[in-house]
């Protein structure tokens, strides 16, 4: 029932609205969701609920990675900037020097979805993971064209976000 509903739905499902539905707890549905995705359902977590991502969906969008750089205080800017420019930010990933390459799945395309992501860091009082690298990160950027992540990736050098090496 839960695939069903998160193959249906197009928009992210959040756990808690998944266990009411179903009559269980969150944790029923963390472990079920766990499952089908050992299952290789294509299922994403993001700060918003969860996704059914077939690839399908995925082999339209052209991805590029970034490299930024920016204090905690700017990254409502550089969202905003992004998904202003037509450009879905899929996740941010930093090198931590005992833990490896660490991936978070943001998955924003607008400034509502911005704007919850940004409610949800602060409800919760999580950091950002850049905190970790002095604000050093990398975004995985997801849009129709070629042209629209150059525009946006120009956008983020003007703004001086991004990290030329």
């Amino acid at each position: 029932m839960i695939l069903d509903k998160l193959i249906t739905e197009k928009a992210p499902i959040t756990g808690g609205d998944l266990a009411k539905e179903t009559n269980v707890s969150r944790q029923v549905i963390v472990s079920d969701i766990t499952l089908l995705k050992a299952k290789g359902e294509p299922i994403i977590a993001t700060s918003q609920g969860y996704l059914y991502m077939p690839a399908s969906n995925k082999d339209t969008m052209i991805e590029r990675t970034v490299a930024c750089k920016h204090s905690p205080d700017r990254s409502e800017e550089e969202l905003f900037l992004l998904v202003d420019h037509g450009v879905t930010v899929k996740d941010v990933k930093i090198e931590h020097g005992v833990y490896g390459d660490l991936t978070a799945s943001i998955m924003v395309s607008n400034r509502k979805e911005v704007e919850q992501f940004l409610r949800k860091i602060d409800e919760t009082g999580a950091s950002f993971l850049s905190e970790l690298t002095d604000g050093i990160h990398l975004h995985t950027l997801m849009a129709q064209s070629e042209h629209t992540l150059e525009k946006a990736e120009r956008a983020l050098y003007d703004a001086g976000f991004l990290i030329h090496y």
